[in-house]
């Protein structure tokens, strides 16, 4: 049985977070963030986690240019979901090939979850010899199962425990484009 398509979801769904709270959110982080890094000799290496964090991570990127933050970039791209809607194990489909030692290292995606993919993902940075790392999300989730030891460092908002799309989270690689948050149907 294959999923509802997202015009069949949409008509139940709710909005969460609509464009101008996230907008509002993400300049409320680029302040934050520019005043950690900005007395940083070399720019922070800013890794946006695909293909999730790609939106929040733009916009963001665009928030701290505006700061005068210079931001070197790269990508990486792990998973657990693939297009599901539940996570199974780590999956790297693309690892940065910028060098990490010694450097600061700005991880942005979309959302943080249970924390799964954002502690094998701080981790593996650690192993290449970053300096520091960090972690911005656009959303967390509220609810009692995070990792141990994973949290952002900055959230722009938090969403309940339901599953979440837009802004770059997807139902069913859908709506990732979709310009605000999103909750299914309970």
């Amino acid at each position: 049985m294959s999923a509802p398509t997202l015009a069949a979801v949409m008509a139940d769904a709710d909005v969460i977070h609509d464009r101008a709270t996230l907008e509002t959110a993400i300049q409320d982080m680029a302040d934050a963030i520019q005043a950690e890094y900005a007395d940083d000799e070399r720019p922070p290496l800013y890794v946006t986690i695909m293909n999730g964090g790609m939106p929040f991570a733009t916009q963001l990127a665009f928030a701290l240019g505006d700061r005068g933050l210079d931001l070197e970039f790269d990508y990486l791209h792990a998973t657990r979901y693939r297009g599901s809607t539940s996570g199974s194990r780590l999956a790297w489909l693309h690892r940065p090939a910028t060098p990490m030692r010694g450097r600061r290292v700005l991880l942005v995606d979309d959302i943080l979850d249970e924390g799964h993919t954002l502690k094998a993902v701080t981790r593996w940075c650690e192993d290449e010899g970053a300096a520091d790392v960090r972690v911005a999300v656009l959303a967390t989730k509220v609810h009692d199962r995070c990792v141990d030891g994973v949290c952002a460092d900055w959230s722009g908002v938090d969403v309940p425990d339901r599953y979440v799309f837009g802004y770059g989270m997807d139902y069913n690689e859908q709506g990732r484009n979709l310009p605000a948050i999103y909750a299914l149907a309970d």
